[in-house]
């Protein structure tokens, strides 16, 4: 497999849907894995689709998860340019070759007539092919272009037979010729359509291995004739499995779920998102569940590519993302949790570095940090049913006599570090003849107005100081006696 030339040709039309990031996944692992080229190509011929900074994305995108392209717009190569709308001449004499290979035609009806015959073929239940236009005479198509009439080139799909080739994950896939439409292939603007550009730039940027998801299978047949027509080699075809949210329901950037953006924003790592989508589709045939990038190159084969489609399970991507935040250093965790500390944490004065290790084996996703610690700069107002809990067998009468206890044992402890705390506090609930989640959990109330924190107790304690432990103590003890 020397000489092994992929591409990832995303749209600029928004930002990266987690199916389109996970082909680009897999065409880099097929180059990389083979030390070929993995090329990066801007397919940028929807104009009216196309988003401000969408590019931008790409780029960032491909560079937070570490997948560096070999050729591209920003980087450059032999076969550029690696942007489409920069290609608009070389679409343009294509398809005047393949119109003189009878692959392709001229149609001049008018949008309207166009949706008309397309509205006629829905009808029957037929595909759209354009009777009209494909019987013109020279001289008439001649007689068009000489009164300046617009057009669009339309691909001569046979009437008969079939079109057929074999896909990697598929298998051998066969097409009734009669059910391919008469896609356009250059717009009367010069800009070419999907159909069109991809199969010239693969051919021209000698892409090797084209890999797309699995619902092009069905036309890929209308690829595979103009790859005849020109009479080029047809590269190596790996249609992927589709990604669901549901059982029957897909993945869907334009139905708005969510992009490796929205993820990123949300503190999920780009390692873990890459980790995760891998496994969409992907099986290594073990149990193993976590792969550095260069553990994938190492172990991905097209023989683990399924047919069938995955499921996204957000709550699977939730989970992995919480181990790969638990495998970091306490410094790099640091790093990425201290811009989610809110400016009233900061300004509180307590240490952010032991507010990091308290969270760090603590937290799934970053997002979660602020609502977690909102309670450190400042002590929510809550209501004393907290404090009644059927797990820690405490209610409102065990509570008070705790708090009571704990001020005056933390009061005089010298030091008032977190170890000295929880003896302290062990100690109490022994002294007085109850479990110790009797003591701990009440006095966690108090300190933090919240039944789940990301510390116990004598961390927070360590953590806000005694004079904020015994006022927010104080608070606790007066909401229960009134």
């Amino acid at each position: 497999m020397a000489g092994v030339r992929t591409r990832y040709a995303p749209s600029p039309t928004g930002y990266m849907h987690l199916g389109n990031l996970r082909t680009g996944l897999y065409a880099y692992l097929t180059a990389k894995q083979q030390n070929g080229q993995f090329i990066l190509r801007i397919e940028d011929t929807d104009q009216e689709r196309e988003r401000e900074g969408a590019v931008r994305a790409i780029y960032d995108t491909l560079a937070r998860v570490g997948l560096q392209h070999d050729e591209g717009p920003d980087v450059g190569g032999p076969y550029g340019p690696y942007i489409q709308s920069e290609r608009l001449g070389v679409y343009s004499r294509y398809a005047d070759e393949l119109i003189g290979l009878s692959g392709a035609y001229r149609c001049f009806c008018a949008p309207e007539e166009t949706e008309a015959q397309r509205e006629e073929a829905r009808r029957r239940h037929q595909p759209f092919k354009d009777a009209r236009c494909r019987a013109l005479s020279q001289d008439e198509i001649d007689d068009r272009l000489a009164k300046g009439q617009p057009f669009v080139v339309r691909q001569r799909t046979p009437l008969t037979g079939t079109t057929s080739y074999d896909d990697v994950v598929f298998g051998r896939i066969s097409i009734d010729n009669a059910e391919l439409d008469d896609s356009v292939l250059l717009k009367s603007d010069g800009f070419p359509t999907y159909n069109f550009a991809n199969v010239i730039d693969d051919h021209l940027m000698e892409i090797t291995h084209v890999m797309r998801g699995a619902e092009y299978l069905s036309s890929t047949p209308k690829y595979i004739l103009i790859y005849q027509a020109f009479g080029w080699d047809i590269p190596v075809h790996v249609h992927l499995p589709v990604i669901n949210k549901s059982a029957t329901e897909k993945l869907s950037k334009r139905h708005g779920d969510a992009s490796f953006e929205d993820y990123y924003n949300k503190g999920y790592l780009p390692a873990a998102i890459l980790n995760y989508i891998a496994l969409l589709g992907w099986a290594p045939g073990t149990d193993e569940e976590f792969f550095t990038l260069a553990e994938l190159v190492e172990r991905f084969s097209f023989s683990g590519l399924s047919k069938s489609p995955s499921i996204f399970d957000p709550n699977k991507l939730r989970w992995m993302n919480g181990e790969y935040v638990r495998k970091l250093s306490l410094q790099e965790f640091h790093r990425l949790a201290t811009p989610w500390y809110s400016d009233d944490v900061r300004a509180s004065g307590v240490d952010l570095l032991r507010l990091s290790r308290l969270l760090h084996q603590r937290t799934a996703v970053l997002s979660e940090i602020p609502e977690s610690i909102d309670f450190v700069a400042a002590l929510p107002d809550y209501d004393t049913s907290l404090f009644t809990h059927k797990k820690m067998k405490t209610d409102s009468v065990i509570a008070l006599q705790s708090l009571r206890a704990a001020r005056g044992a933390l009061e005089a402890l010298t030091p008032f570090s977190q170890d000295d705390v929880h003896a302290a506090l062990e100690s109490l609930a022994a002294s007085l003849g109850v479990k110790n989640g009797q003591v701990m959990y009440p006095v966690r109330v108090a300190l933090s107005g919240k039944e789940f924190t990301p510390g116990g107790a004598s961390e927070i304690s360590e953590l806000i100081g005694r004079d904020e432990a015994l006022r927010r103590i104080d608070v606790g003890i007066a909401k229960l006696t009134q």
